[in-house]
């Protein structure tokens, strides 16, 4: 009778718990239906690889809503179109929008809806279409595609025939040059032996260089007193003799008016007599120089006898 019992019970209890997984099912599911949604409509110019129906959609990383649908546009088939079913009370503004994302290295790609300014207007509101239509953004791994696609790109131009060509000619050269060196070691050795004993000479020489500079600037101040007494000396002297040739043009201010006035005056008539009496001067020279005798005496030279 006990072993009849407990199976009477555990019986029982499984059929209560059916009932009660039926009756939470059946709220959930009127709960579900009872509560609004908002359908949207998200246009990816980019593959969706790893979206399905059914993938989350998030706002600002909080569960709002699913994907409902993936098909490619009719119009553009460059075009992902997915169709959302996100809660009504989400707040979908004009500015708000919509990139793939992923939640971690190993999880399925997400819709992530990002932005909303608080005072945009809601996307319902502003739009004459039956689905209003989010727009997109470049996803993150978007843009990891394109860096990587250009990185190839320019490492494929850089990994050229003509640049391959060009590095092992370059790698040659540098192999015949390498070569050369270790035939030249000998030379090297002496040219490196050469420098060093030029910076010895040169370090001497800086050296001297420093001891005649430093012996200079003590001299230099050494004399420099005495030079500036005997500049400021030659600075007053120089004073004194521009005042005194001040006070002699003005006491002799009139004296020198006067030769201005009348002396230059006369210079003029001065000079053309003087320049006559060169002339005529000039004039009795070239006579006495051809024939003085008949200049002095006013007749010729006698004439001197020859014999026959």
């Amino acid at each position: 009778m006990e072993t009849r019992a407990n199976y009477v019970l555990i019986g029982a209890f499984t059929i209560g718990v059916v009932v009660f997984g039926l009756l939470f099912a059946l709220w959930a599911a009127k709960f579900a239906s009872d509560r609004s949604w908002q359908e949207y409509a998200v246009l990816f110019n980019e593959p969706v690889t790893g979206l399905t129906e059914g993938s989350s959609v998030q706002y600002n990383g909080i569960a709002v809503g699913t994907v409902q649908s993936l098909q490619l546009s009719p119009d553009d088939p460059r075009e992902v179109i997915a169709m959302l079913r996100v809660d009504a009370r989400a707040p979908v503004k004009a500015d708000t929008q919509a990139r793939l994302s992923i939640t971690s290295l190993t999880g399925p790609p997400i819709i992530q809806l990002t932005g909303g300014s608080p005072e945009a207007p809601r996307l319902v509101d502003t739009t004459t279409r039956e689905v209003p239509v989010i727009p997109t953004a470049p996803s993150a791994l978007q843009n990891i595609a394109d860096t990587a696609s250009r990185m190839v790109e320019r490492l494929d131009g850089l990994l050229s025939e003509e640049n391959i060509t060009s590095i092992e000619n370059t790698l040659a050269n540098l192999e015949n040059a390498t070569a050369a060196f270790g035939d030249s070691r000998e030379d090297v050795t002496a040219l490196l032996a050469s420098a060093r004993q030029a910076s010895e000479q040169l370090e001497q020489t800086l050296a001297s260089a420093n001891r005649t500079i430093v012996g200079f600037d003590e001299n230099f101040v050494q004399e420099l007193p005495p030079l500036m007494d005997r500049l400021d000396s030659t600075l007053a002297r120089l004073d004194s003799a521009a005042d005194g040739a001040d006070a002699i043009l003005n006491e002799n201010r009139a004296a020198i008016n006067t030769f201005a006035n009348d002396g230059l005056a006369q210079l003029g008539p001065t000079l053309a007599e003087l320049r006559g009496l060169v002339r005529d001067l000039r004039r009795i020279s070239d006579r006495l120089d051809s024939n003085p005798v008949r200049y002095l005496f006013g007749r010729d030279a006698p004439t001197e006898f020859e014999p026959e």
